[in-house]
């Protein structure tokens, strides 16, 4: 099948699932999803950021085996570490996987640590979307078609035409909190007693790397701290092109 005729089946397949799922969302959503249409083909990213927990353990909650892939950019911050572990732990997830950017590529391409200073979208391209489109490839020669993420609408302008089921190229991306507000992820976390990122507390409302991120002041938007000054509020993940390996921003 052409590359082109993939993306169309693709698309068909997004719009069967919005038209029979695309009312629901949250755990209802992902429950219908796994059980009823995509058993043993889902996967999810997650940063283990600011909000990440909630989906977490609605994840884990509906499949703790739901393979989650977990991009160690060698820039986070080291409690962003210890929070994955600790939050893997506590909601028994059985299969998180560590991907982590090409040390040939750092080293010609990054070999002070400080290319975010000069291009940070190259940055952000070899640390993020390169390593993450390896383990995509793999995952879709493995049989994989959904792929979970936490992205929100609230969380920047960007996002704000958000829908919980979208086709991109041939995966189709399930967003089970895309229509939630910042009230109800905050409800889940006091119902539940979940855990918060220990940076939440220091002003951090979205944790990315260390060197591009901010606390963000009252009144900003949640991702206002991520590459604070500059043109940017995507690392390009979610704007890539799998077709060409490189990011559309």
């Amino acid at each position: 099948m052409s590359t082109t005729q993939s993306h169309k089946s693709t698309e068909a397949l997004a719009a069967h699932l919005r038209g029979a799922y695309g009312h629901l969302d949250g755990a209802a959503l992902l429950d219908a999803l796994i059980h009823s249409e995509m058993g043993g083909k889902m996967m999810m990213t997650s940063s283990f950021g600011a909000e990440a927990v909630v989906l977490l353990d609605l994840v884990a909650s509906v499949d703790p085996s739901i393979p989650v892939i977990f991009l160690d950019t060698r820039r986070l911050f080291g409690e962003t570490l210890r929070y994955q572990r600790q939050i893997t732990e506590l909601l028994g997830l059985e299969d998180v996987r560590i991907i982590r950017p090409d040390s040939g590529d750092l080293e010609n391409l990054d070999p002070d640590d400080m290319l975010f200073t000069r291009d940070s979208d190259k940055c952000c391209e070899i640390r993020k979307v390169l390593p993450l489109q390896q383990a995509m490839d793999t995952l879709e020669a493995a049989g994989f078609q959904g792929w979970i993420t936490g992205r929100k609408r609230f969380q920047n302008a960007h996002r704000q035409s958000l829908d919980v089921i979208e086709a991109a190229d041939n995966f189709i991306k399930i967003n089970p909190l895309a229509h939630w507000r910042d009230s109800d992820v905050k409800n889940v976390f006091l119902s539940k007693n979940l855990p918060p990122h220990p940076l939440v507390a220091e002003g951090f409302k979205s944790i990315g790397c260390m060197p591009c991120t901010v606390r963000t002041a009252e009144g900003e938007d949640a991702r206002s701290g991520r590459w604070a000054g500059q043109d940017k509020t995507e690392c390009g993940i979610h704007l890539m092109s799998r077709a060409s390996s490189t990011p559309l921003n």
